[in-house]
């Protein structure tokens, strides 16, 4: 198995290809180590000393440092991965579903959310991805769309620049209802 890794635009966060399907729907977050981990492969990568975060994406690993250097981290990280493929071992616990609930919708906004929805999974998404991260709809009310960004992106110095010069422009394009984007 070869796995390629990528720079991410955060520089706390590297992007890892193992060339296998990781995830076949949707993306699981773990944002630190303290909460619910149903993952063995997550479970294994936050066991090195310096693994701060771990995203799993449909062919991609995203990795956050905390207090470590890339070129410890790095060799530590890729046995990890590599390990856990040979394992034979599932990728997530039981049967969780990884697919994210929207929270409550007003009768009224529900064409409108469907079409904020279609543009983040089919404009959004597949930019974010390449970056190593995700986004996920949370909510809309009163003109404003909220936005969950994870993985390479969460805390990632540019992804307020993304919400706001990128997302936020082209959803008040193709959606006139929309006046800001917040990320929560």
């Amino acid at each position: 198995m070869f796995i390629q890794t990528e720079a991410t635009p955060n520089p706390q966060t590297m992007k890892f290809l193992p060339g296998v399907v990781v995830l076949a729907r949707g993306s699981a977050d773990y944002p630190d180590s303290s909460g619910p981990v149903d993952s063995p492969l997550a479970r294994r990568l936050f066991a090195i000393d310096g693994v701060g975060a771990v995203f799993l994406g449909e062919d991609f690993i995203t990795i956050t440092k905390r207090d470590a250097e890339w070129h410890h981290l790095k060799p530590e990280v890729l046995g990890a991965i590599m390990q856990h493929f040979t394992s034979g071992e599932p990728m997530l616990d039981g049967a969780r579903t990884t697919e994210d609930a929207l929270e409550d919708v007003a009768e009224g906004d529900r064409e409108t959310v469907a079409h904020i929805v279609e543009l983040i999974d089919t404009r959004v998404r597949p930019a974010v991805a390449q970056d190593g991260g995700d986004i996920v709809f949370r909510g809309f009310k009163s003109g404003i769309v909220y936005l969950q960004m994870r993985g390479s992106c969460s805390g990632c110095p540019s992804s307020v620049m993304t919400l706001k010069n990128g997302i936020e422009n082209m959803l008040r394009h193709f959606v006139p209802e929309v006046q800001e984007v917040r990320q929560i």
